[in-house]
């Protein structure tokens, strides 16, 4: 890497380590929904730390999958694009690779909904290799060659990471046929974390659903000799990892629960969307700084209030 502080490193393997162990001492998670198609399982959990974005962990279980083409397939800028599974992202370019280490810094933007502009990333990422589990940390990080504007606005806080592992088939055969990835997230989108958490929840499970066919359409595209993607051939290029790290890890004592119930739901959800979704739509046209949307979503958390003492 042109500059070493954009490098992504051991102190960035610790931390997602910890957070697969549930050893990294931060607050409880709220289990927020489970759901199964036909060969693929999910479960989300998020829980709101003192400061910053919502965190969300995820569990992903994919029948018929091993580590290494399901790191290939989320490392794969181009076919995000091509297939569309991720049809978020409409534009990606590679800025810096490092051929020893695998690292890279990448260009990215994703499309918002309709009254939001779209968002700007620079991220780096690098993946690790543990036993059978490679650890895949994707972070964003500063770039000065490439000027900031106001449209798309630029995500500075984000953070979203994966532990990817063999695990036995739920279809009980005994052999580890399937392949998990334990997914950490969070993001500051300049959206105020009530509402974004309201959007998320809304609509995770549509985003979710749409990775089992493209990963399905991926392992055919593998398997018809299509030759890989230069982001893809970069995921082969791990840092592999002994048990001599771990066994000095695990002393560290902090640890992170789970909590399975599912959150309540919200009296008068839709009436309470409606209003908070027009203030989303009015807050993203202003850029006017914090208290101008403070005003904003007071205002829609008062009425929300008047509504439900009728």
């Amino acid at each position: 890497m042109a500059n070493e502080q954009l490098a992504v490193g051991k102190d960035d393997l610790v931390n997602l380590w910890r957070l697969v162990e549930g050893r990294d001492g931060g607050p409880a998670w709220i289990k927020m929904m489970e759901k199964a198609l036909p060969t693929m399982t999910y479960q989300a959990w998020r829980r709101d730390p003192q400061t910053g974005p919502p965190q969300y962990q995820s569990s992903t279980i994919f029948e018929n999958a091993n580590p290494e083409e399901v790191r290939d397939f989320f490392g794969d800028d181009q076919f995000r694009m091509s297939n569309k599974w991720d049809d978020m992202l409409i534009y990606h370019k590679t800025l810096e690779e490092c051929q020893t280490t695998g690292t890279m810094k990448v260009h990215w933007v994703r499309k918002f909904p309709f009254f939001c502009s779209d968002r700007e990333y620079i991220i780096a990422r690098r993946i690790w290799k543990l036993g059978g589990a490679y650890y895949c940390v994707t972070k964003g990080v500063p770039c000065s060659s490439i000027p900031r504007r106001n449209k798309p606005r630029r995500v500075d806080v984000y953070y979203s990471s994966w532990c990817i592992r063999p695990v036995e088939s739920r279809r009980g055969n005994g052999g580890l046929t399937a392949c998990e990835v334990l997914l950490f997230h969070h993001e500051d989108m300049g959206i105020p974390y009530e509402i974004a958490k309201i959007g998320i929840r809304q609509g995770m499970w549509g985003c979710v659903k749409r990775i089992e066919p493209g990963l399905r359409a991926y392992q055919k595209a593998r398997a018809a000799g299509e030759p890989l993607s230069q982001s893809a051939l970069m995921a082969h290029i791990n840092t592999k990892v002994g048990d001599n790290f771990v066994r000095g890890l695990e002393s560290n004592d902090d640890q992170s629960d789970i909590v399975e119930a599912e959150e309540k739901p919200a009296k008068n959800r839709v009436a309470r969307f409606l209003v908070f979704g027009g203030a989303v739509a009015l807050a993203c046209t202003l850029d006017q700084g914090l208290l101008t949307k403070a005003l904003i979503f007071g205002v829609a958390r008062k009425f929300v209030g008047q509504r439900n003492t009728l």
